[in-house]
């Protein structure tokens, strides 16, 4: 049986833990620290075999050195062409990696990074598909574009906007009510997002993550994967009309929402 965990680490990463209950292994998604990583695996009887890593950012390969030292046979797998040279499984987008029974696609889904990878699964992870997505994609938000461009984190957002609706998105912060005030200032009448703020203020106050998420409603609520929505579309095309920006194209409507949201 799998069960999956965040484990919560700095201010506002959350580490994923994906364990078989049968057989006591555990992967770990992007541990930025190590010990948070390790008191989860002593607390629950877990060995940690396999290690996947989206991108280089500290945040989120910090601790694998230690963690290696305490798994000398830990499988590290990450993207071949990166800053991180920890690997001692490099992956290409369209890859396959094989976890016990779950198998995992490597998606290519640079913009946040260059070397930005993510892994898909269509086996029934807590009951959806699961997608591991670093801090390419966030619970109403996207991640900055430190290294990519705009055209490039469309693709990116493109490609997980079409994996099926039900997949749980496994982010890597807790960004969430932060990106919900810039989508609610752009979209105040967005009743939707209105509820879905309540909603995840209530999640907070009681100490709950507000990830994972369910991609079908990021594409009714996120303001970064509707970027051909009228209402999403308006309020960029109004913005940029204010900041000297080019809106006639999609990847402008997205130039012009992350601009928004880089200003906030």
């Amino acid at each position: 049986m799998l069960t999956i965990s965040a484990i919560p680490a700095f201010s506002d990463n959350y580490i994923w833990c994906l364990a078989d209950t049968d057989t006591g292994k555990a992967l770990i998604v992007d541990p930025g620290q190590a010990r948070p990583v390790q008191d989860h695996l002593s607390k629950n009887d877990l060995t940690l075999d396999t290690i996947l890593v989206t991108h280089h950012h500290p945040d989120h390969v910090g601790g694998v050195k230690a963690l290696v030292q305490d798994s000398p046979d830990c499988r590290i797998t990450g993207p071949a062409e990166s800053p991180f040279k920890g690997n001692t499984n490099n992956v290409r987008p369209g890859d396959e990696v094989v976890w016990e029974h779950v198998t995992f696609q490597v998606m290519s889904v640079p913009g946040h990074t260059l070397d930005h990878i993510a892994f898909f699964t269509d086996v029934e992870i807590a009951g959806r598909p699961a997608l591991f997505c670093g801090d390419t994609l966030f619970v109403c938000g996207c991640g900055r574009l430190f290294e990519g461009t705009a055209a490039q984190m469309l693709e990116s957002l493109k490609s997980i906007r079409a994996l099926p609706g039900n997949t749980a998105v496994y982010c890597a912060h807790e960004y969430t009510l932060a990106n919900l005030r810039f989508a609610r200032s752009w979209l105040p009448d967005d009743t939707e997002l209105e509820a879905f703020e309540r909603h995840c203020k209530t999640l907070r106050d009681s100490g709950k993550p507000t990830v994972p998420s369910i991609l079908e409603d990021e594409k009714r609520l996120n303001p970064f994967l509707r970027w051909d929505d009228p209402a999403v579309v308006s309020a960029a095309k109004q913005y940029g009309a204010g900041q000297g920006l080019p809106t006639d194209s999609d990847s402008g409507i997205f130039a012009a929402i992350r601009h928004g949201k880089d200003n906030f």
